[in-house]
């Protein structure tokens, strides 16, 4: 079951799976909101004004920058996504709401190894975005292996080769 929770960028999020960014650079405000939606009911309670509640943060899905099978090397489209989450994070401190960005694999080799390509992966996304200035205590990278498929029907698609960006939960 697929429930919608809001609209980032003009694209509905499902609770299980996030905002689908495929090959799209979100713009700093999609990610702004996505990651921290909060954001904007503090600044209404800052101004006196009543917040009624804001809608939960979301995962960004990126599959279409998928890696080559065995490979950690950020393909150059997540790079220029990751310029774009970058670009948002650097500005911001580590406190209680990280960011969790997580590596995944799809299911062609055996769960071990895929679990360490998947943390390599992450590993890899983290370093890039904290070589562009992110807080390295912001962001918490974690390998998933092939534990989360993007397409279960297909367990060695390529799109099941991607990262996934959100807010660490609680």
């Amino acid at each position: 079951m697929v429930l919608a929770l809001g609209c980032v960028g003009g694209q509905a999020l499902a609770a299980d799976d996030g905002v689908e960014l495929g090959n799209k650079v979100p713009s700093a405000n999609d990610i702004e909101q996505g990651l921290f939606p909060d954001d904007e009911c503090e600044q209404l309670k800052a101004a006196g004004f009543k917040c009624m509640g804001f809608k939960p943060p979301v995962r960004f899905s990126l599959p279409a920058a998928t890696f080559k099978l065995g490979s950690a090397e950020l393909p150059e489209v997540l790079r220029q996504q990751l310029d774009a989450f970058a670009n948002v994070l650097r500005n911001r401190r580590a406190t209680d709401r990280k960011v969790r960005v997580e590596g995944h694999a799809d299911a062609s080799g055996d769960m071990a190894a895929n679990l360490e390509l998947s943390q390599r992966r992450a590993d890899a996304a983290k370093q890039y975005l904290v070589d562009k200035g992110v807080s390295p205590d912001l962001v918490m990278a974690v390998g998933m292996g092939a534990k989360q498929l993007k397409d279960p029907r297909n367990p060695n698609a390529a799109e099941n080769r991607r990262v996934v960006i959100g807010r660490e939960q609680p």
